[in-house]
């Protein structure tokens, strides 16, 4: 409210002073000139102002309101570097030689452009400045939790949709194995939402267990989870979106999505895939070694049963159709490493003694 009333007052101000400059040189017009001219100044001093006002500043007062605590950093710090960069230019040329006018509206132009372009790239390489100096602390959003260590470079993880929709992440982390700052694009917030929002009731329920999902990571102490705002609107699919975050920010990505993991391959960005970490921590069962199942279903052969362990790795029991529903003592015969996973091959106790027999 101040600065409308102090804008309205500078347009009178000016209005008037136009007005008397302008019609001193015209001492002898009839008063209604006089009061018409001073009217018309006065009104086209307001409008400009209010044009100021809000062509101008209330658009810098509400992207000043949005911007996070970095930006605003980062954001001071390259109008500070673009100011004596600025300065140094107009020491150094001869810009003082030039006639009055021309010289003010170029030593004005490059202070814009060096405040504007320092400005723009520090804001561009925010992250990367603050990953250099290691000063972001984990929970750096919510004021929490321990810091960096600030001689330790920060690494990052971008999380994708499939990854935080799937859950398992969020008991990764309380077990410490993930290091550095999650990072959880905005895009990725909005596709969560999309998916949250859609008609489909499984799609629905999937979308509100991945934010289900990020809040209860937010809330733990030692899970270091950041909202990155950034978006790049040349491209519209989200996977090229977040291998090219990944690049930027020089991290690493966590998904479970077999064609994002390529797509990233072909970028050289790393990816820490879920599911090859839940395979590859699978317990090792060689041939030979005796294992205690429960027989669900039949298999796809003639005779055969199905049984999995604990971790959901497959057994495939030759002979075991008539154990369904039973616990049984099998030997492992075969184990088959395939890109859905491990399968094992067994069959039941009694015929592996049998036949060892048979050929003795």
């Amino acid at each position: 409210m101040f600065l409308q009333v102090f804008l309205v007052l500078s347009g009178v101000c000016s209005g008037v002073l136009s007005h008397y400059l302008f019609f001193r040189f015209f001492p002898n017009l009839p008063w209604v000139y006089n009061l018409g001219g001073t009217l018309a100044g006065v009104a086209t001093g307001v409008l400009i102002c209010y044009f100021i006002y809000y062509a101008f500043w209330a658009r810098l007062e509400e992207a000043v309101q949005k911007a996070t605590v970095a930006e605003l950093i980062t954001g001071s710090c390259g109008l500070l570097f673009g100011l004596i960069i600025a300065g140094l230019i107009i020491l150094t040329l001869p810009i003082s030689e030039l006639p009055g006018v021309v010289g003010v509206i170029l030593a004005l132009f490059i202070l814009l452009l060096c405040t504007g372009l320092a400005t723009k790239v520090a804001l561009r390489k925010r992250e990367e400045v603050f990953s250099f100096f290691g000063a972001i602390p984990k929970n750096a959003e919510k004021g929490k939790g321990r810091q960096i260590r600030s001689n330790s470079r920060i690494t990052y993880k971008v999380l994708d949709t499939s990854s935080i929709i799937d859950g398992r992440i969020a008991d990764l982390c309380q077990t410490g194995f993930l290091e550095g700052v999650l990072i959880v694009p905005g895009f990725v917030l909005t596709e969560l939402q999309r998916i949250a929002d859609s008609s489909d009731s499984l799609k629905r329920n999937r979308g509100r267990r991945g934010l289900d999902i990020l809040n209860k990571m937010q809330k733990e102490p030692n899970v270091a989870i950041r909202i990155y705002d950034q978006d790049f609107e040349d491209v519209a699919d989200v996977d090229i979106k977040l291998v090219r975050l990944a690049k930027v920010l020089e991290a690493k990505v966590i998904t479970n999505d077999y064609n994002l993991n390529k797509v990233a391959e072909l970028y050289g960005v790393s990816v820490l895939n879920i599911n090859e970490l839940s395979n590859a921590i699978k317990p090792i069962i060689l041939p030979g070694e005796d294992v205690l199942v429960q027989v669900i279903k039949d298999g796809k052969e003639y005779g055969q049963g199905v049984a999995y362990l604990e971790d959901g790795t497959m057994i495939v029991v030759d002979g075991g159709r008539p154990y369904i529903g039973e616990e049984i003592m099998v030997g492992v015969t075969s184990v088959l490493q395939t890109a859905a996973g491990r399968m094992i091959f067994a069959k039941p106790k009694e015929q592996v003694s049998s036949k060892a027999s048979s050929i003795s």
